[in-house]
C-alpha cells in the first residue's frame, strides 16, 4: 500500500499528486513566471532565521523527508495533467491533536478555474478519511482576498485574527486563523464546490 502522501487525486480537469523530483525545472518555470503575483504571500526567513535560499533540490529533500516522517505531504495541483501549483501538507501533528496545516498558491494565468479550491478540498477529504486527521487549519493574510474566497468556499470557521503569525514577504505580518474539523463536513469536502 502506498504512503498516503503518494496519492493521485482527482476531479475532472483538476487533480492533485506528490512533488517530483523531476518537477524542478516546471516548478522554477512557475515560479519564475509568477514571482510577482506570489512574492507579496510567499513565506520568508526573518534576518536572525540564517540562509534564505535553498535549491529545489534541497527543498524537495526536506519535503520528501517529512513525508516518510508522516509530518508533511507536498503534493502539486494539476490542470489536465500539467503542474500548476502547489498545495502543501505541514505541522501535521498526531495524538490527541490529529491536526494539519495547509498552504497552497497557483499560477496567475489558471487562477479563477475552480483550480485552487478543488485541489484543497481534495486534499481535505484525503486528510480526514484515509489520513485520520480531525483538524485542518489555514493561515491567510487579511488583504489575500483570492485566498480568503477559497476557504469562505470550502466553509472553514474563521477562527479569529493571530497578529504577527508568519514572517511574509520581509517582515512580521498578521493572518486569519481558519480551521475545518471532520464534525464540520458532512459528506465530503469536495460537495461544497
Amino acid at each position: 500500500m502506498a504512503a498516503p502522501w503518494e496519492v493521485e487525486l482527482a476531479h475532472g480537469p483538476i487533480g492533485v499528486r506528490p512533488l517530483r523530483r523531476s518537477d524542478a525545472s516546471r516548478w522554477a518555470e512557475l515560479r519564475r513566471a509568477n514571482a510577482s503575483w506570489l512574492t507579496p504571500w510567499d513565506a520568508t526567513l526573518p534576518p536572525e532565521g540564517g540562509q534564505q535560499s535553498t535549491s529545489y533540490r534541497q527543498m524537495i529533500a526536506v519535503l520528501r523527508r517529512r513525508a516518510k516522517q508522516s509530518e508533511g505531504m507536498p503534493f502539486v495541483s494539476t490542470w489536465n495533467g500539467e503542474m500548476v501549483g502547489q498545495v502543501s501538507v505541514s505541522s501535521i501533528v498526531w495524538g490527541s491533536a490529529r491536526s494539519a496545516s495547509i498552504g497552497y498558491w497557483v499560477a496567475a494565468d489558471h487562477a479563477g478555474r475552480g483550480i485552487t479550491p478543488t485541489a484543497v478540498a481534495l486534499v481535505c477529504d484525503h486528510l480526514f478519511t484515509r489520513v485520520g486527521l480531525h483538524r485542518i487549519d489555514i493561515a491567510i493574510r487579511p488583504e489575500n482576498h483570492p485566498s480568503l474566497a477559497v476557504v469562505r468556499r470550502l466553509g472553514f470557521a474563521d477562527v479569529g485574527l493571530a497578529p504577527r503569525y508568519l514572517h511574509i514577504a520581509g517582515r512580521w505580518s498578521d493572518h486569519r486563523l481558519f480551521q475545518l474539523t471532520t464534525e464540520d463536513v458532512h459528506g465530503r469536502v469536495l460537495d461544497r464546490l
